[in-house]
C-alpha cells in the first residue's frame, strides 16, 4: 500500500497520495446525540447547532478537559474521531507522513502520535509543512511562506543552507483565519441584503447557515465588478449586489495585520514570498503584498508532492520519528540563489482570486464578466469611463511585457505609456480603481 500524506491544517485537512490531493476535510465536528458528524458535512451545519459544533480541536489540541463536551473529554477525543473519519473516507491503512504547521507544539505532536497508535494506519514520519511546501519551489536564499488556517494566518521564514531548505521563525497572526474572513464577509453581505432587500439573513440560523454555505460560490463567480448574492427564504428569492472593490477594502484591515508581521522579515531584496492557494483566493490579498518581492502561488498538491518525493528522508528509521525541518531544494534550481525578481519571469496575472496564464493576454474593458477570461487570451474588466482596449500582457524574448493602450495605466503606482517590462510582484491598475492585477509565478513543482 502506497504512502499517504496528511497535511494538518484545520481550514482543510488534506490527504494526498501519488495522484495528488484525494480528500479535503475541514476541521469541524458536530455532536448529534450519540453520533458525530465530521468535516464538510459538519461545517455546513455548524451555525444551525452552535453549541454542538467544534472547530478548535486541532488549533488547541490538548488533553485539557472541555466543558459542554457532548461525551468528549477533551479536544484530543475529537481529533481522534477526525483521524478515523479520514481513514475511512480516504481508505488509509498503511504508512502516513504527517505535514504539520510550524506552530504545532512538541506536546501537540506527542498527542497526535499517541492518537495515531489507535488508528488503522501508522505514522511513518512528520515534516514541517512549510518546508515541504517550499522545497520544490525555492528559488531564492530567503523565503517566506504564508498559509491560512481556520483561526489564524501563519507566516514562516525559511532559508537555504547549502543545498537544503531550513525552517526558521514561525509567526502566528491570530484573528485573521478563514473563519475571521468569512465572518467579515458575511457581515458585509448581510448589510447588502438589508440595504437592498430589507432582508436580514443572520436573523435566524437557517438563513445564516445558507449565507455561510453560499459565500464561497459567490466569490468564485463575481460578475461586472460585483458579487451577485442570492438567498431563498421560503418562496422569496432575495438578490443583492456587493461591489468587489468595497469587499476588498473591507478586508484591508485583516491584510494589514498579516503584512505588519511580514515586513520585518523582508530584510533581503530578493526575498521570495510563497503563498498557499487559500491565501491567494482571498480577494485583494496578493495585491496587498510588498511589490519588491518575488511572489509564487503554490498549488494544493505542493505539500503532498514534496513529502512523497522526499519520503525516504522523512520516514523514520530505527531511531524513531523526528520532526523534519530541513529538506533538499529542487535540483534544477540554485540552492543559494542570488537572482533578483527581474530574472524570474511571471507566469500568471492574478486578478481578484483568479490566476490567468500569460501568453498574449489582451485586457479589455467591457460591461461583462469581471476577472473572467472571455477567451483563452482575453481578460475582461468593467471600469466605468475607460476605453474598451486597456492593453496587453505578453511574452517576448524571455521576458514579460505590458503594452499600455490607455493613458490611465499605472504600474506600481506610476503612470506608464507605451511598453514596459514586468517582473514578479508588479501591480497594474487602471484609472482610479483600487483593484490591482498582480504578476505572479504559479509553481508547478
Amino acid at each position: 500500500m502506497s504512502v499517504k500524506i496528511i497535511e494538518l491544517n484545520d481550514r482543510a485537512v488534506h490527504v494526498g497520495d501519488e495522484t495528488g490531493v484525494i480528500l479535503q476535510s475541514p476541521g469541524f465536528a458536530l455532536a448529534d446525540g450519540s453520533s458525530i458528524v465530521l468535516g464538510e458535512a459538519a461545517e455546513r451545519q455548524a451555525r444551525l447547532q452552535p453549541t454542538n459544533s467544534y472547530n478548535k480541536f486541532w488549533h488547541e489540541l490538548s488533553l485539557d478537559p472541555i466543558s459542554h463536551g457532548n461525551n468528549f473529554r477533551h479536544f484530543a477525543d475529537i481529533a481522534y474521531a477526525h483521524l478515523m473519519h479520514l481513514a475511512e473516507e480516504a481508505e488509509i491503512g498503511g504508512d502516513v507522513i504527517f505535514a504539520v504547521p510550524g506552530n504545532f507544539t512538541r506536546q501537540q505532536l506527542a498527542i497526535l502520535l499517541g492518537l495515531v497508535n489507535h488508528t488503522p494506519f501508522k505514522a511513518g514520519g512528520v515534516v514541517n509543512s512549510s518546508v515541504a511546501a517550499a522545497a520544490l519551489a525555492a528559488e531564492a536564499s530567503d523565503i517566506i511562506y504564508i498559509d491560512l488556517q481556520l483561526h489564524q494566518a501563519v507566516v514562516t521564514r525559511l532559508n537555504t543552507q547549502g543545498d537544503h531548505l531550513q525552517a526558521g521563525t514561525t509567526i502566528q497572526v491570530p484573528g485573521v483565519g478563514s473563519q475571521n474572513f468569512m465572518d467579515l464577509m458575511m457581515q458585509m453581505a448581510t448589510g447588502m441584503f438589508i440595504q437592498q432587500c430589507r432582508f436580514n439573513p443572520q436573523h435566524n440560523a437557517d438563513s445564516e447557515q445558507q449565507l455561510y454555505n453560499e459565500l464561497p460560490g459567490w466569490l468564485a463567480e463575481a460578475e461586472d465588478g460585483n458579487l451577485i448574492l442570492e438567498l431563498r427564504a421560503g418562496e422569496t428569492l432575495h438578490t443583492a449586489k456587493m461591489p468587489t472593490e468595497s469587499l476588498i477594502n473591507s478586508l484591508g484591515g485583516h491584510f494589514n495585520k498579516i503584512n505588519e508581521q511580514l515586513a520585518p522579515m523582508l530584510t533581503e531584496r530578493d526575498t521570495q514570498i510563497l503563498i498557499s492557494p487559500a491565501m491567494a483566493a482571498l480577494p485583494g490579498f496578493s495585491a496587498s503584498l510588498p511589490q519588491q518581492s518575488q511572489l509564487i502561488v503554490l498549488d494544493q498538491h505542493a505539500v503532498s508532492r514534496s513529502a512523497l518525493e522526499h519520503q525516504e528522508l522523512i520516514i523514520a528509521g530505527d531511531e524513531g520519528i523526528k520532526l523534519v525541518e530541513s529538506l533538499p531544494v529542487a535540483k534544477s534550481k540554485p540552492a543559494n540563489s542570488s537572482q533578483t525578481p527581474q530574472t524570474v519571469s511571471p507566469t500568471h496575472v492574478l486578478f481578484k482570486h483568479r490566476a490567468v496564464p500569460i501568453k498574449d493576454l489582451q485586457i479589455a474593458n467591457q460591461a461583462e464578466v469581471n476577472g473572467h477570461a472571455g477567451s483563452a487570451n482575453t481578460l475582461l474588466l468593467s471600469i466605468a469611463g475607460l476605453p474598451e482596449d486597456l492593453g496587453r500582457i505578453y511574452q517576448s524574448g524571455g521576458e514579460v511585457r505590458f503594452q499600455s493602450l490607455a493613458d490611465v495605466s499605472r504600474v506600481n503606482g506610476k503612470s506608464v505609456t507605451g511598453e514596459t517590462s514586468l517582473s514578479i510582484g508588479d501591480q497594474i491598475k487602471f484609472g482610479s480603481s483600487a483593484e490591482a492585477m498582480t504578476l505572479i509565478k504559479v509553481s508547478d513543482g
